[in-house]
């Protein structure tokens, strides 16, 4: 395993190409990165996740570059479609000659941009697809996936849901795409082994952003249960929350929600947030580490504004790419491959290390509970969760990956 410590980086950004007024000012050729992600379909996460990959881009060239070179992001919108995404990344790789790609958000974008990066043999870096099929199922050696994916934050929500003793009556919603799938999949899986006597007795499928709450919440509330599995986000939490609040769906019931403790997708409902959900977030402003009031700083001072969970992801991110390629010494694409198995970094919370046997990283989420303070929601009580704590051990992977 090798351990580098963070080191000063990066950024520029915007839709077309990036690159720093310091980058310009080196005479070396730059070394060009192709990144694309759903900046039209899902602002609210993907703008603040080019701010932090803006930010470490910024770092990167003013200390330096990578290998004595400046670095080059040329960035597009992958338009939330497999299909589109697939046709920007054959654009970054054959017209604007990158072989190392990074970004993506949903989940069956990052599966399409992943089998791509496999037959045309380009790394690329999964920031924020949440799926496991990523690391397992559908892996292959030119991805690795830096978020924790749904069976990690999965885990996570099981365990506190398992401590419910009368939690016993379960009903889920999702969305009905693979992300979606995955985690309902994952969440019954686990709580079942923490707890046998639960049962699951209802399901809603809402298309991705078609949500018909009143409909929903309806069914929901029709099958009686103790307690509610969310994994709705973006507009169709919101709708959920509402017309759950009005219909008093969420009265006396424990409610586990995936993601909702995220700013970008909770701040919007401001004072309409939930009361006493358990979800896993980011609690950017509770975290007190040297560390993340560092990147805290920095943020705040190059956008006038706080991050989100996004924010975090784009500057780990980059900052991945380019300490592979400083450890490879070159960016020759298999060579850094070969440097990310096993590569640990020291993040804004925490080292973060892309595991050897499934090249996914162990980085660890938040959980806790939602409130509103002061007309916002927050996150109170919350732990951070380490993922290498709830990542499947070596034996379990190879089950997963169907492998001996």
């Amino acid at each position: 395993m090798t351990r580098i410590s963070w080191c000063n980086a990066a950024a520029v950004a915007a839709a077309i190409l990036v690159s720093s007024g310091a980058a310009l000012a080196q005479a070396e050729e730059p070394i060009r990165l192709g990144e694309f992600n759903s900046y039209t379909g899902f602002a609210a996460f993907t703008l603040p996740y080019r701010d932090g990959w803006t930010l470490a881009l910024e770092e990167i060239n003013e200390a330096g570059g990578v290998l004595g070179r400046p670095l080059e992001v040329i960035s597009r919108d992958d338009g939330a479609s497999p299909a589109a995404a697939i046709a920007v990344a054959n654009e970054l790789v054959t017209r604007e000659g990158v072989d190392i790609l990074f970004g993506t958000l949903l989940s069956n974008v990052g599966v399409a941009v992943s089998d791509f990066a496999r037959q045309r043999k380009v790394l690329f870096l999964a920031a924020e697809p949440l799926t496991d099929t990523l690391a397992w199922s559908h892996g292959n050696d030119y991805t690795f996936r830096l978020r924790p994916g749904t069976y990690v934050q999965a885990a996570m929500l099981a365990e506190e849901a398992a401590k419910i003793e009368d939690a016993v009556r379960w009903v889920t919603i999702a969305p009905n795409y693979e992300y979606g799938q995955a985690a309902v999949a994952a969440f019954k899986e686990l709580l079942k082994e923490k707890r046998p006597d639960v049962e699951f007795v209802g399901e809603q499928w809402p298309g991705q952003g078609q949500i018909d709450a009143g409909a929903a919440v309806q069914a929901l509330e029709a099958a009686n249960p103790d307690a509610i599995f969310n994994v709705t986000f973006s507009s169709d939490l919101a709708r959920f929350v509402r017309e759950g609040e009005v219909r008093g769906l969420f009265e006396g019931r424990t409610v586990a929600s995936l993601l909702s403790g995220e700013p970008e997708w909770i701040d919007p409902l401001g004072a309409e947030a939930p009361e006493g959900w358990i979800v896993t977030g980011y609690p950017w402003y509770a975290i007190d580490t040297p560390e993340h009031d560092s990147f805290l700083k920095k943020y705040q001072e190059r956008f006038d504004d706080y991050p989100r969970l996004g924010s975090l992801v784009g500057y780990i991110a980059l900052h991945s790419i380019a300490l592979a390629m400083e450890e490879a010494g070159t960016t020759e694409v298999e060579a850094v491959i070969e440097s990310l198995r096993g590569l640990t970094v020291e993040s804004p919370i925490g080292p973060v290390t892309y595991r050897e046997i499934d090249q996914q990283s162990d980085m660890g989420a938040f959980v806790g509970r939602l409130t509103v303070q002061e007309g916002m929601p927050r996150m109170v009580d919350w732990r951070f969760a380490p993922g290498s704590e709830y990542l499947p051990d070596d034996e379990r992977v190879r089950e997963l990956q169907g492998s001996d």
